[in-house]
């Protein structure tokens, strides 16, 4: 035992071997920020959308009268900016780094908001892009937030278990696609999430079917989805399929990702929603 032990594990913070209750990672927000909600947005391998999904869930948000901001956790490939049409450096203060405002009214932050040239690549060891991640939370001012999405990198490696150890992940939301690879996808993603100990609000499936423009006929391109059946199997519930739709991909190519209006994530944001309420009336038992 430590010569300098407060004999109270809670609050001692020397590492002996009588310590008997676990010292949290979870990093303190800047003290310019008060975020509400801080929800992830997770797959199991990556090109399945969750930059996508992070973006329309944001903008969503904003348009109930809710407060959202993107945190683009993806380093190596940074899209948020993009989506919403901002190109302008973000800038700082005494307290911190500010998030850019979209014209929507999104704050956002993103490595591309902080190089020299937005085409420049992000050749970093994982040890960095982690810490750059945890920077993200501990070194911007979001200031007042009611949803804060976290457009997670992919895979279940070193950079995602440091934003699940790093930041106060409230849940997540996993993004998968019909392929046949899909209950791997969402198994990974849920396997990681019980191991940290976070709740799981739903699966959103992307690039499900084509809606043929003369017709209205689904065309399913992967065939038969399964990503019911398999979050059925994992006890979560399918928020969303998503089809690939080229109106959507032109406002993205065009910055404007906050003009579509498509209600395909109108369950999942009800989800959110009552996944919150359900929270609050669990601490108010307490």
């Amino acid at each position: 035992m430590s010569e300098e032990c407060t004999h109270n594990c809670e609050t001692c913070g020397q590492d002996c071997g009588q310590r008997t209750a676990p010292r949290s990672m979870v990093e303190k927000a800047n003290p310019g920020s008060d975020v509400k909600k801080v929800i992830g947005v997770v797959s199991g391998k990556g090109g399945v959308g969750k930059s996508l999904v992070s973006a329309m869930l944001a903008a969503a948000m904003e348009r109930k009268g809710y407060h959202a901001g993107i945190l683009d956790g993806d380093i190596t490939g940074p899209s948020i900016p993009k989506m919403f049409g901002v190109h302008e450096k973000a800038r700082g203060n005494g307290q911190g780094i500010l998030p850019v405002k979209t014209e929507s009214g999104v704050d956002i932050m993103s490595i591309n908001l902080l190089l020299e040239n937005e085409s420049d690549p992000v050749v970093w060891r994982g040890p960095v892009i982690a810490t750059t991640v945890k920077q993200f939370w501990t070194d911007v001012v979001w200031g007042e937030v009611d949803y804060l999405f976290v457009d997670m990198p992919p895979g279940t490696g070193d950079v995602p278990l440091t934003v699940f150890q790093s930041l106060p992940i409230d849940g997540i939301i996993i993004v998968t696609s019909p392929q046949d690879l899909v209950g791997m996808i969402v198994g990974k993603a849920m396997k990681m999430a019980q191991l940290m100990d976070i709740p799981v609000i739903g699966v959103v499936e992307n690039m499900s079917y084509v809606q043929c423009p003369d017709c209205g006929k689904k065309i399913m391109m992967y065939g038969e989805s399964k990503t019911a059946k398999i979050a059925a199997e994992q006890g979560l519930p399918l928020l969303a399929q998503m089809p690939i739709d080229p109106r959507l991909a032109a406002l993205c190519d065009e910055g404007k990702i906050h003009q579509f209006e498509g209600g395909w994530l109108d369950r999942a944001v009800q989800a959110i929603e009552e996944f919150e309420n359900f929270d609050l009336e669990e601490d108010e038992d307490f």
